[in-house]
């Protein structure tokens, strides 16, 4: 697990696997307007996370109060509530698996696996995760249903390549 769970928080650094997902989308004439709304659920979470929720809630993390944790990865410098690697994976995970079950299947797992690791590391406190679970929850459903139908108007099926 110790040499695990650093390759699964890792994935997780600004949702680099969810942006990853999304460039792949981006490049299909099947899934490109889903690649655009994950792309923009992502900005919604950091924005409204990173930018706005952290720095108001100002929670310390674990691994700031307990310094005689040895880390497996870096202490992080943010704060810890919420989780912002669950929110991007359950924001990844929740556009994908209204996109295409399959791939959502994939996705929640790989999303459980990263917000696992997160406390697991000793970097977040165990309610810092269903936060950003819930967070991303609401984002993913919301973007995905405002931008199914945005992206329907102004950009037709014709013009994705």
């Amino acid at each position: 697990m110790a040499t695990v769970m650093p390759i699964f928080t890792t994935l997780g650094n600004s949702g680099i696997i969810w942006i990853a997902a999304a460039l792949v989308l981006l490049c299909t004439k099947t899934y490109c307007r889903s690649g655009v709304i994950l792309l923009a659920g992502l900005a919604v979470g950091v924005l409204l996370v990173n930018l706005c929720l952290k720095p108001l809630i100002a929670r310390p993390r674990p691994s700031w109060l307990d310094v005689s944790v040895e880390l497996l990865i870096n202490n992080p410098s943010d704060y810890s509530f919420p989780s912002g690697h669950t929110l991007s994976s359950t924001i990844g995970a929740t556009v994908l698996i209204l996109t295409k079950r399959r791939f959502g299947i994939v996705a929640i797992s790989l999303a459980a696996l990263i917000a696992f690791s997160r406390m697991y590391l000793y970097v977040h406190f165990p309610s810092d995760i269903p936060g950003g679970a819930l967070l991303g929850l609401v984002i993913g459903i919301t973007v995905s249903f405002v931008g199914k139908s945005y992206v329907k108007r102004n950009i037709p099926s014709t013009e994705i390549r």
